[in-house]
Parts: C-alpha cells; sequence; structure tokens
C-alpha cells in the first residue's frame, strides 16, 4: 500500500489544493493531507479551523484523510509509513522553491521521494496571499475557493 503525504499551510484551502488532491487520489492507496503548523507563522485560520475545513472538502474521497503536523514532514512521513511526499507547483518559481526543499528532505530521509504535481491552467492564478487580500477589499473570491471556505474567510474579515 502506498501512501503519499500532502502537506502545506492551507491557509486557505483552495481549488488548486483540492484539484491536487483529487487527482492524487486516483493514484495512491491513501492521500494524507497533512496541515502544516508553524508557531512562527501568523495564519488567517488557526489549525484546527484549516483541520476541518479540509476534513468537510475532502470528505467524499475515501482515501483521504487530514492530519496536523507540528514537526519536520520527513518524521510525519516516517511515523506514518510514507515514503512519497506530493507538492503543488504552479510555475518556475514554485518549482525552484520546491525542488530545494526537496533536497533537503531528501538529505534528512533519502527513503522519501518527492513529486511535483503541476497545476491544472484554471488554478495557475490561485495564492492564498492574493485570495486573503481580494477578500480583504471585498473582492470576488468564487472562482479560488470553495464556498465554505469563501464563507469562513468573509466572516474573518467581518470581526
Amino acid at each position: 500500500m502506498t501512501t503519499a503525504v500532502f502537506p502545506g499551510s492551507f491557509d486557505p484551502p483552495t481549488y488548486g489544493h483540492l484539484n491536487i488532491i483529487e487527482r492524487a487520489s486516483r493514484l495512491f492507496d491513501s492521500i494524507d493531507v497533512v496541515v502544516s503548523v508553524n508557531p512562527d507563522k501568523q495564519y488567517l485560520f488557526s489549525d484546527s479551523e484549516r483541520v476541518e475545513m479540509l476534513k468537510e472538502l475532502t470528505s467524499k474521497y475515501k482515501n483521504v484523510s487530514v492530519h496536523k503536523c507540528g514537526t519536520l514532514i520527513v518524521d510525519y512521513c516516517s511515523k506514518v509509513g510514507a515514503n512519497v511526499l506530493l507538492r503543488g507547483i504552479r510555475n518556475i518559481n514554485d518549482f525552484s522553491y520546491e525542488f530545494d526543499l526537496s533536497l533537503v528532505n531528501r538529505s534528512l530521509n533519502n527513503r522519501i521521494e518527492t513529486l511535483f504535481v503541476p497545476t491544472e491552467q484554471r488554478y495557475f492564478l490561485i495564492r492564498s496571499s492574493s485570495i486573503k487580500e481580494l477578500a480583504r477589499f471585498g473582492g470576488d473570491i468564487s472562482g479560488m475557493v470553495p464556498p465554505v471556505v469563501a464563507e469562513a474567510i468573509k466572516a474573518k474579515y467581518q470581526k
């Protein structure tokens, strides 16, 4: 059985993230979507909020589970017996960053392979930072995030 791990901040979860999850769910026996918890980062949503949104959004996939992790992702992979890390890439900048990170992860655990999943063209411009900025100024984010996420973002900025 092959378990793949798809880590990220998912702040917020986007249609691009869900597209990668859906495609990966057809390729692997099991997918762990892992919400990164970094106390040095400032998130719009708490780790629990991000986990709950992703659980709701991925509930239709029987081989997808959602977890959170505050350790190195390679340590998480070792703990659950996964040997594949999935990373979505939109452009050459993403690739450059993710490639360097894959080398670091490989030096920490050479049994873990990183697979890059290029985004579909329709999700090319979706960036979490852009979504939050658009929402903060009342822009339409409905084409970038599912309705449950759009409502949660709207609620955050109405406080």
